[in-house]
């Protein structure tokens, strides 16, 4: 198993950053790379939404369906998908830090097929750079400062 964890410190409401977190259209808005959500269920939020994202990797079109497997209100959400023969488990936490919302994104990478704990060692580095991709564009949203677009 192989572990993605970053952390930003935002400027905004803990209920505003979560808020963007657990909307799938709203964090489709906040991150450039994502060019469309579709929902597979009839809930759109909360546990046992599942929905099809379409992301731009590297100038390609990829889709991955999602699922929300947890989530407590101002406090955590989980995402886990079933990708490529690897479970990709993502769990976002919020903390109140004053002035500041501290966000969390841990994913933890657990292949089970043998193709997939090689390619994955192979991608691990592209996974960090769009992880972090991902967080600081979050954070440019929540404080209402431009995107900037950065390839994953």
């Amino acid at each position: 198993m192989t572990t993605v964890s970053t952390t930003r410190q935002i400027a905004a409401p803990l209920a505003r950053v979560f808020e963007i977190l657990s909307n799938a259209e709203v964090f489709s808005e906040a991150v450039p790379q994502i060019l469309n959500v579709e929902f597979l269920s009839e809930q759109k939020r909360g546990v046992g939404t599942r929905f099809r994202e379409t992301r731009d990797m590297n100038g390609k079109e990829v889709q991955t369906e999602l699922e929300i497997t947890e989530l407590v209100e101002n406090d955590r959400i989980r995402i886990v998908s079933d990708q490529g023969g690897t479970i990709w488990d993502t769990l976002f936490t919020v903390e109140d830090a004053g002035e500041h919302t501290v966000m969390t994104m841990t994913m933890d990478c657990r292949p089970y097929r043998l193709l997939a704990r090689l390619l994955n060692l192979v991608i691990m580095g592209m996974v960090r750079k769009a992880v972090e991709s991902d967080m600081d564009a979050v954070k440019a949203y929540c404080e209402g400062t431009p995107n900037q677009t950065v390839s994953a």
